[in-house]
């Protein structure tokens, strides 16, 4: 598959205004002639004679149906009713197709000496664009296929099939990453996902929004960094812990089942803006049961778990019980850790949950209740 499309990029290009006028541009800083460049067809798209453009040019059109040289002079210009300047044209080819034709007015023999250079030149500056569109290219179909992979729409068949495409492991363990612009801007996005390139190349990456880009990360290699502490490597040096959010998500043996890993994250990632925002950091292996409980949050089911909580809403107008209750879980129900968190004596919190049990009926001495409790401060209802 993959040979067939880049055969098929190669019989897709040919040659443009902004290409024709490069290559003129180039030509001409080696030699003092003027420089045309023909079509497919032997019309002039760029010339260092403004005026001949949009012309047919007879020699191009000879040089490029016979794919070799020809040269023009004065009397051969006068037959042709001075369609062509007296000079040497030449056909471009690109892997053995012919784009169009280069010529340099001048007398022949004076300016074939130069004719080979110019084409080559021509010909290299071709190459060079087309590597390039190439490059665009594969980035921007590799990123639409991350981006379908990650939302769930594909198939095994397309996931292989396009994994091979793009040369990626369809069984190398990888893990999702999403980076989180906090003060977004065209520069910055555009920065961070060049840095990603340069330095993550192996690793596939996909802008998800203006502030958002998504990283394939292999599982080693991000085990080492957070291990050593070391995930801001994957931002530019300057870029500042103010300035973004990383959510890891769950770790998968397969691209089959990245999806979940792309879930986990962004679960991940919204546990974290609404519980620590102060933090620019957010692992799944930290938040497992909250970040898996995400999806519930504005279900039927939740609504339903949560209906004792309803009367503790409306009573607690500053939030000052509702602040109390998360505190208390998230210091893992420790009442000494929970008062020195919110610097009020444990007896002031000890009343505090007492009055919570009496006002929604649960007691945090029944597990039952107890779990309902923690997921009032985990549900985003």
């Amino acid at each position: 598959i993959k040979k067939i499309l880049t055969a098929l990029f190669s019989l897709m290009i040919k040659l443009n205004t902004a290409i024709a006028q490069k290559i003129v541009q180039r030509t001409m800083k080696i030699i003092d002639n003027s420089v045309n460049v023909m079509d497919e067809n032997g019309i002039i798209i760029a010339s260092g004679n403004p005026s001949r453009l949009n012309q047919k040019h007879t020699g191009a059109v000879l040089a490029i149906r016979k794919n070799e040289m020809i040269e023009i002079d004065a009397e051969l210009a006068e037959k042709w009713n001075f369609e062509a300047q007296p000079g040497i044209n030449l056909p471009i080819t690109y892997l053995g197709n012919t784009l169009g034709a280069i010529g340099i007015s001048g007398i022949p023999e004076q300016v074939k000496p130069y004719a080979e250079l110019v084409k080559m030149t021509a010909e290299l500056i071709i190459e060079q664009y087309i590597l390039l569109e190439k490059e665009r290219w594969d980035r921007r179909y590799k990123e639409e296929f991350v981006l379908q992979l990650l939302r769930g729409k594909l198939d095994e068949n397309n996931i292989r099939e396009q994994a091979d495409l793009f040369s990626l492991e369809l069984n190398t363990s990888r893990i999702v990453v999403i980076i989180k612009l906090l003060h977004p801007t065209t520069d910055k996005l555009q920065r961070l996902v060049t840095y990603l390139e340069q330095f993550n190349a192996k690793q596939p990456l996909a802008v998800l929004s203006p502030d958002q880009v998504i990283l394939l990360a292999d599982t080693e290699d991000m085990r080492l960094l957070i291990e050593h502490k070391q995930l801001g490597k994957l931002l530019p040096p300057d870029f500042h812990h103010q300035d973004y959010k990383i959510a890891v998500g769950a770790y998968t043996e397969s691209l089959l089942t990245l999806q979940h890993s792309y879930q986990t994250a962004v679960s991940t990632l919204n546990y974290g803006l609404k519980n620590f925002p102060k933090k620019s950091l957010y692992f799944f292996e930290e938040h497992k049961l909250p970040v898996l409980l995400d999806n519930l949050s504005y279900s039927w089911q939740a609504k339903k778990l949560l209906v004792p909580l309803q009367t503790l809403y409306t009573q607690d107008e500053n939030h000052t019980l509702r602040k109390t209750l998360k505190q208390y879980f998230l210091s893992n129900c420790d009442l000494l850790l929970t008062s020195e968190t919110l610097f009020i004596h444990v007896n002031t919190l000890r009343y505090r949950l007492n009055k919570i049990e009496r006002i929604t009926g649960l007691s945090f001495n029944k597990i039952d209740d107890k779990f309902i409790l923690y997921l009032s401060t985990v549900l985003q209802y």
